[in-house]
């Protein structure tokens, strides 16, 4: 993949026990985003309450009970980009948030966030992990996969949950702004 700085090859792979350890290296001592551990669509707000390495403990267990429960874009043997990739039943908080409520009832699967290593940003790891994420949804017979990234043309916020642009590029389209900012994109899977 070329792109940005210099040349990348990278590979992605699902999260397993055995690459849990290159998780911890990418989301540092602390976590990611605050120490989110990639909990908050999972159990809302009560993440932020949890005493320190509980979220970690919490989604760990997630990982060894399985189906992975997303996606690391590797630079050699270094873990350098992370997407939560998982149907949208398990992440039950999205329909408490009442901009990123279900649009209908299709059981689509969700890109609920991305980690980029610092140094890695703005050089293809987002999009490398949305091509992946699209294979791995196929694979796994979702019939669409959705997603709530920020319109950078609408808002100067940094997003962890991409940006619009990147998924359009992607052939995701948008079916709803509850928010301008803050659109509801898909892909649809069934479609080859």
């Amino acid at each position: 993949m070329a792109t940005g700085r210099s040349r990348l090859k990278l590979t992605v792979r699902p999260l397993t026990p055995a690459r849990w350890p290159a998780l911890e290296d990418l989301f540092g001592r602390s976590g990611a985003c605050g120490g989110c551990w990639c909990m908050y669509w999972r159990i809302g707000s009560a993440y932020r309450k949890q005493r320190p390495g509980q979220n970690k403990a919490a989604f760990r267990a997630v990982v060894r009970q399985g189906p992975s429960p997303g996606l690391l874009a590797f630079d050699g043997d270094r873990a350098v980009g992370w997407c939560q990739l998982s149907p949208r039943a398990v992440l039950p908080w999205l329909d408490r948030a009442w901009r990123l409520r279900r649009v209908d009832t299709k059981p689509v699967w969700s890109i609920s966030c991305f980690y980029v290593r610092k140094g890695y940003r703005r050089r293809g790891v987002t999009s490398a992990l949305i091509h992946a994420a699209l294979k791995a949804a196929r694979r796994a017979n979702a019939p669409a996969l959705e997603v709530y990234p920020l319109d950078a043309k609408l808002t100067p916020s940094a997003s962890s949950t991409g940006y619009a642009s990147t998924f359009a590029r992607a052939g995701f389209r948008t079916l709803t702004r509850r928010v301008p900012p803050r659109p509801i994109m898909r892909h649809d899977l069934t479609v080859r």
